[in-house]
């Protein structure tokens, strides 16, 4: 019996694990048609093709299938693209869509028909799936994308991809029919400062490699440059880019960007910036012939920096040419894209955005690692996009998780099951302890307090428990007690897995945090239970040693958290289940501690976490940034974007107990800054000021004057005292204290 399933109702069959092959497969398909028939993958098979099918990338691919490939085996696969002779009987089932295939599986043969190369190897990759547990479905498939560009842009800041993680990544795009990698990362200085100079042998010819990996794997490998920051809008620049970019396609790129991203000033004007793009697709992309649309990023690229009286956008919509994609981040830097989004920026750019979907990029939280599924943006949205890429962490494998659900959300919107999803993806990513990186990952998907004011979902599973148990419910706390027990079990078992080495390096310092905190829940639970007069029958395990290893743990935490030997490179502390499962221990502490000196008459301390700082701002772009203790430096958490600091605009910190200043340093990118902005110390209940200076023109780094040192106040405030707006970074920003 042949029964058609429809997209939605397959992703039900997810959960029935082998009963169901196509369910293994990622993303979902548009159309399936199932026979009710799984057997085992044939031991041999052979392939009928044309001859440039026979040979490259789709052969290739064809070949990693567990089967041998004989002349003539009984069991044969047919592939080849429209107009090939070997499918030509099948030329009516093709989808005539870009990239689109068709696929029969039967026990007797496989017929792979693709509407163009792509489609076919994309076809291959269907068939690879389903075949990840040695059997195969009698099925038919018809499938194609539903957004013509999906992928990645490497633009995140902090340390850039390596070489290998880069090529690991294109791979995973190309199993997971994603088309676009643009490389653009911000710590290239090729890519950006040092953008008017060829790349240096070694790092061109890596260029090279990745541009022939994208190949094989059906990718777009899009080259980025990013003159901005200093060009001039004369003959010679423009010159210098035409020729960069004529060295890159010697390098085999066949596609290219042009980002005004993060900048002001004469780099940031739209008539510019859309002649120079002009130029570039007359006398570059038309001129080749093989060159893919070209992509702007513009400056104002969300809605929240649009600036409707200076006409910037529509600026670009009028003056672009058509073919010219432009990139969009949705109604503020880091958001969700929905269809009123899409309305907004098509009406004003005269053509659909090219999402920049900045997730799960962690540049903004570098103390969390994100590992939580992709979700929030609009099912109904595939005719509004031209583009949809994520921008993912600095942490590539890590990425993957929520990578593989960008790929089945951009191929089939209607069908994308975020959940679901996400529960494939770490089989997919490691399926020697898949459930154990469930458990891990359950703590690490919100992103904490951040300036984006961006949230995701996490502690969902304990919010009952734990009203429960702050309620005085003895099973709840034993409930949380046995989920600290799980995340602890799961740490251990993923430090203990080298199967995939890259994602257990990325992950160490929060599965170290992660123990730390399980064991901190365990203590914490134990001392809810016996605050209330609960007898061990142990001499060890009283209340006050409890207490004690709980307060050791907090400790523990606390350490790891700064200890820089630990942490990756631009990683700022190491933090974990802070949404829901950290606080609730915390509450569980204090609530145990109050009861226990009550009953007791001691007088133990009940403070589970504290930070005696606290940051106000009426800068609209500083005012969640979070501040952190580290050591005996105060710091803020960077901003990333352009900071636009409004006149008399200022930012302050306040401290409940006095501060004894030693130093004071803060970095607002720009030279020269220090005088437009005035610093004061509140002492003895008055304003003092501080003056500041920059050691060099060409440092823009901020310094205090020699009277700042041994100076005690409780406030301090930064004031934009030039009259003038200012446009500024918020690179750094810190403080020690004696």
């Amino acid at each position: 019996m042949n029964k058609k399933i429809l997209t939605l109702g397959l992703m039900l069959f997810a959960g029935l694990g082998a009963t169901a092959q196509v369910s293994l497969v990622n993303p979902v398909p548009q159309e399936v048609k199932t026979a009710d028939a799984i057997f085992e993958a044939p031991a041999q098979w052979s392939i009928s093709a044309d001859k440039k099918n026979l040979n490259g990338h789709i052969y290739d691919a064809l070949a990693t299938a567990a089967p041998e490939i004989v002349k003539k085996a009984d069991f044969k696969v047919t592939i080849g693209v429209r107009g090939d002779k070997q499918v030509s009987k099948y030329k009516k089932l093709i989808p005539a869509k870009t990239e689109g295939y068709y696929l029969k599986v039967t026990d007797k043969e496989i017929v792979i028909a693709g509407n163009d190369e792509s489609g076919l190897f994309y076809g291959v990759q269907t068939l690879l799936g389903m075949m990840k547990e040695g059997k195969l479905e009698a099925c038919t498939i018809t499938d194609w994308p539903d957004v013509p560009f999906r992928g990645t842009v490497e633009g995140f800041y902090g340390t850039p991809w390596s070489h290998e993680a880069r090529k690991s990544q294109l791979e995973f795009y190309g199993r997971n029919k994603m088309n676009v990698y643009i490389y653009g990362p911000k710590d290239d200085p090729w890519h950006r400062d040092k953008w008017r100079e060829p790349y240096p042998e070694v790092e061109a010819n890596r260029i090279a490699e990745l541009v022939e990996v994208a190949k094989k794997n059906s990718v777009n490998f899009y080259w980025a440059i990013h003159p901005g920051v200093d060009i001039k809008w004369n003959d010679e620049d423009r010159d210098f880019l035409m020729a960069k970019l004529e060295v890159m396609y010697q390098l085999g790129v066949r596609s290219f960007a042009v980002f005004f991203d993060d900048i002001w000033g004469e780099g940031a004007k739209a008539d510019k910036q859309a002649a120079l793009l002009n130029y570039i697709d007359d006398n570059f992309v038309q001129v080749k012939k093989d060159v893919a649309p070209l992509i702007l990023c513009p400056t104002e690229y969300n809605k929240g920096w649009a600036n409707e009286q200076g006409g910037y956008l529509r600026t670009l919509g009028s003056n672009l040419n058509k073919g010219i994609e432009v990139m969009w981040t949705g109604n503020s830097v880091v958001a969700c894209i929905d269809k009123p989004t899409m309305e907004w920026i098509n009406e004003r750019i005269e053509r659909k955005g090219y999402i920049w979907l900045n997730f799960p990029v962690n540049d903004f939280v570098r103390d969390h690692i994100l590992m939580g599924p992709a979700y929030g943006n609009g099912l109904d949205i595939a005719c509004d996009v031209s583009g949809f890429v994520s921008n993912p962490m600095e942490y590539a494998e890590t990425s993957k998780i929520s990578l593989y659900g960008i790929a089945d959300y951009c191929w089939n919107m209607e069908a994308y099951d975020y959940q679901s999803n996400w529960e494939k993806s770490l089989k997919d990513i490691l399926p020697s302890n898949h459930e154990a990186l469930r458990t891990f990952a359950l703590y690490n998907k919100d992103l904490g307090p951040n300036g984006h004011g961006f949230r995701r979902e996490e502690g969902e599973e304990l919010k009952d428990l734990v009203e429960a148990a702050l309620g005085g419910d003895y099973y709840a706390v034993g409930m949380i007690n046995t989920a600290c027990y799980e995340l602890g079990l799961a740490c251990d078992i993923l430090l203990n897995d080298n199967s995939n080495p890259q994602l257990l390096h990325e992950l160490r310092p929060w599965l170290i945090q992660g123990k730390n905190l399980a064991a901190y829940g365990g203590a914490v639970c134990l001392m809810r239970m016996m605050s209330d007069g609960s007898q061990s029958t142990s001499n060890l395990v009283t209340f006050e040693n409890l207490y004690q290893q709980a307060r050791s743990l907090q400790k523990q935490m606390f350490d790891l958290e700064n200890n820089k030997a630990m942490r990756h490179p631009y990683q700022i502390g190491t933090k974990l289940g802070t949404k829901v499962m950290l606080p609730a221990l915390n509450k569980l502490f204090t609530m145990a501690t109050e009861k226990y000196n009550e009953k007791k008459g001691t007088d133990l301390n009940t403070t589970a976490e504290y930070n005696p700082y606290k940051l106000t701002s009426s800068v609209k772009q500083l005012a969640l940034l979070p501040i952190k203790l580290n050591g005996d430096r105060v710091e803020i958490a960077s901003a990333l974007e352009v900071i636009n600091w409004q006149a008399d605009g200022e930012l302050m910190i306040e401290s409940e107990t006095p501060i004894t200043f030693q130093g004071m340093d803060f970095n607002f990118g720009v030279n020269g800054v220090a005088k437009h902005f005035r610093l004061e110390l509140f002492v003895n209940g008055a304003w003092k000021e501080v003056s500041l200076l920059h050691y060099r023109e060409d440092d823009p780094v901020i310094h205090t004057g020699n009277e700042l040192g041994g100076m005690t106040a409780t406030k301090l405030r930064i004031t934009n005292k030039s009259g003038e707006e200012q446009k500024v970074y918020f690179k750094s920003f810190s403080f020690i204290r004696r």
